[in-house]
């Protein structure tokens, strides 16, 4: 049980480190859908390289890109990586691929591309779908965070109230003492 509640307690870290991510709401937000998008694709290993480069080329925030591909981890990726396999299988409209006993070079072959195009349908499926649903809740969620916090803990926020270029007010300065 005691896993579990560092694991919860990881994810509201990491929620909470998104939130707070620097940018405008919209470098945010599509930063956060690249990476998920990037994520649900079968390239574990490459992904964060893969978001980072693609949210540098794209100009989106790329800390929130990079957050996003944790949604496929060790922990997940079979879960993951199976829902994506059977939904493509299904789409294709493709038989079940079962181990071969013996295998050859070009059983080996067969069965990775049995098993690398259902997965590779099934991943573009829930990485479109994925990508652009926390791409519009990251463009509700950020701002109402932001102003959340604004309100819970307004001095941490005091220079921002005032007109552009005028900072808190300064303490006043010590009378100078003659040399």
């Amino acid at each position: 049980m005691y896993w579990n509640w560092g694991f919860i307690r990881q994810l509201k870290l990491n929620l909470i480190r998104f939130l707070r991510l620097k940018g405008t709401v919209d470098e945010v937000a599509r930063g956060a859908a690249l990476g998920i998008f990037i994520g649900m694709t079968p390239t574990m290993g490459f992904q964060m390289p893969i978001a980072i480069f693609c949210a540098l080329i794209l100009r989106m925030n790329k800390l929130a890109a990079a957050l996003g591909v944790w949604i496929t981890n060790p922990l997940t990726a079979p879960f993951i990586y199976g829902l994506e396999y059977e939904t493509g299988r299904r789409l294709l409209g493709m038989k079940r691929v079962h181990i071969p006993d013996t295998l050859t070079w070009v059983g080996l072959k067969q069965f990775g591309w049995d098993v690398a195009l259902p997965l590779g349908v099934g991943s573009l499926v829930y990485a479109v779908v994925c990508g652009v649903v926390t791409y519009y809740l990251s463009l509700w969620l950020i701002p109402r965070f932001k102003d959340f916090r604004l309100k819970r803990w307004p001095r941490l926020h005091f220079h921002r109230s005032g007109p552009p270029g005028k900072g808190p007010p300064r303490l006043p300065r010590s009378p100078k003492t003659p040399d």
